[in-house]
């Protein structure tokens, strides 16, 4: 997938999370990990708070979407890679704690790929390079069924994260991997993030071109 609003992706989601909720014990529901880039658009988890805007959510231009993930606002646009996986963790690891570092060492495995060395830090969830967090993790997850997931910013203009403190941390600043690799772009980090994503929870492709496992 390339570009595609944020609305669609969303019941897209639901649609698949609904799907393994009415079929909890069915194995014939392949793990899935959307992979795709979205428009310029502020979410807002389910308990977030909108002081971390830096504009008036009720007089704006902004797309601002409060959705049930956890965690507080974020910045999704064009540059930026966001992964979905829907995934039963009665078939991985009932332990959300587990998955969160599971997605964290994804994203890990994809930046050694490129020679560079992300970090966790503790207490907080993302990974970091050179202390800037270059990508952010907000789940939802129910019956043990996951949705929402990770960004990751390849290329993006960080300009749209200026507009809010990103996930409520004020002493971090956001960055990318073009800051540390001119000239990479999403298509050739997709590929590593399908590779990295299957080789952490042990997956296997059901085909060479899609996302499903």
């Amino acid at each position: 997938m390339g570009v595609e609003p944020y609305q669609t992706v969303w019941e897209l989601q639901r649609s698949l999370v609904a799907e393994r909720k009415a079929n909890p014990n069915s194995r014939d529901l392949a793990d899935v990990l959307i992979l795709l880039e979205h428009p310029p658009v502020y979410t807002l988890g389910q308990g977030s708070t909108t002081n971390f805007l830096k504009f008036d959510p009720a007089h704006t231009e902004h797309e601002l979407v409060r959705i049930e993930r956890g965690g507080e606002v974020t910045y999704h646009c064009p540059g930026q890679l966001v992964g979905y996986p829907i995934l039963n963790l009665t078939y991985h690891q009932k332990d959300l704690h587990w998955y969160l570092r599971q997605l964290e060492e994804v994203l890990i495995q994809v930046l050694a790929v490129y020679g560079l060395e992300g970090t966790r830090v503790g207490g907080m969830t993302g990974v970091w390079l050179n202390d800037r967090k270059v990508a952010a993790i907000g789940i939802k997850v129910s019956r043990w069924i996951t949705m929402h997931g990770f960004a990751l910013n390849v290329c993006p203009d960080l300009s749209g994260f200026e507009q809010i403190i990103p996930c409520g941390i004020a002493d971090k600043a956001v960055g990318s991997l073009e800051q540390f690799i001119p000239g990479i772009q999403v298509a050739e980090v997709r590929e590593q993030v399908a590779i990295a994503f299957a080789n952490v929870f042990q997956l296997q492709f059901t085909t060479s071109s899609d996302s499903h496992f």
